[in-house]
């Protein structure tokens, strides 16, 4: 698997309150069905994709039961194209069937992101420019959507609140400046990168002053985006030192390129995990 890839180690915990919540004490449905019937299925991917949330997917089947046995013709990470057999599934009827719909739903959803930030990846291709996820993800699925974000080509911003330091205008408020921000941040967590978002140029040569390791630039229009690439880039070549820029604010795929090619180090999308559209995957199931 790409290191890219590597794979986070709440994939279980995240599995099993899935299955809490949609099988609770236990399937009323799949009890209908003969305990003794076996069949298999078919996985579909009924449009094009990349695909992401096999392991999710796996760990699903293998909690509701260790007979089930999963035959994946493609990875994740994978382009899937449409009316594609991605999976084969064997073992107990009933298990089969109480598994469906919440593996359904991992890998619908994840691919969903990783597909989305697909097409980011390939519009900015050709520049220096990454497209980074953000912390708008949906509760409980953190790493999982960050996950997915890898498999599309994209680029994790910070995990949380305790890995990465990003100070926003509330921050600064509450500090007092951008300066005595970024000095508390220094003081406190110094082993920390140490981010600040600006909304104007003047804060742009406070943020530089102040010695942070990246910016975050929000809403500006290209010609101001330029400038603030070019301001990075001398107070880089004078103090020998490279600025992060990262531009964000209301970027889709009409604009993307555009932004790209102000020299912008990484674009951040706030969609790619919160404005998800599930990807069409069906399964198909045989009795033997």
């Amino acid at each position: 698997m790409d290191g890219t890839l590597t794979l986070p180690d709440d994939i279980r915990t995240t599995v099993e309150q899935a299955l809490t919540e949609d099988v609770h004490d236990g399937d009323r449905n799949a009890a209908l069905i003969d305990p003794d019937q076996h069949g298999h299925a078919e996985l579909i991917a009924r449009e094009n994709a990349i695909l992401a949330g096999a392991p999710w997917f796996d760990a699903l089947y293998e909690a509701v039961s260790p007979q089930v046995e999963l035959d994946w013709h493609y990875a994740d990470g994978q382009r899937i194209p449409e009316d594609t057999l991605l999976c084969t599934l064997r073992g107990p009827a009933r298990a089969l069937l109480t598994g469906e719909r919440t593996a359904l739903n991992f890998l619908q959803l994840l691919s969903g992101v990783a597909t989305a930030t697909h097409e980011y990846v390939e519009r900015v291709k050709g520049t220096q420019t990454a497209i980074v996820d953000t912390r708008k993800t949906l509760p409980g699925l953190r790493s999982a959507q960050k996950y997915a974000v890898r498999c599309g080509g994209g680029v994790n911003h910070r995990m949380g609140l305790y890995d990465a330091i990003l100070i926003k205008e509330n921050h600064i408020i509450a500090a007092g400046s951008l300066a005595a921000a970024v000095e508390r941040a220094r003081a406190q967590s110094p082993e920390l990168n140490v981010q600040v978002e600006i909304e104007s140029l003047e804060e742009m040569e406070q943020a530089l002053e102040a010695g942070v390791d990246a910016i975050l630039v929000d809403n500006f229009p290209n010609h101001m985006l330029t400038r603030a690439v070019n301001m990075a880039r001398a107070h880089g070549r004078r103090f020998r030192r490279d600025i992060m820029l990262e531009a964000s604010g209301n970027i889709d795929l009409r604009t993307v390129r555009a932004v790209a090619d102000t020299g912008v180090d990484r674009i951040s999308i706030g969609g790619l995990t919160k404005h998800v559209r599930a990807t069409d995957f069906s399964i198909r199931m045989h009795l033997d």
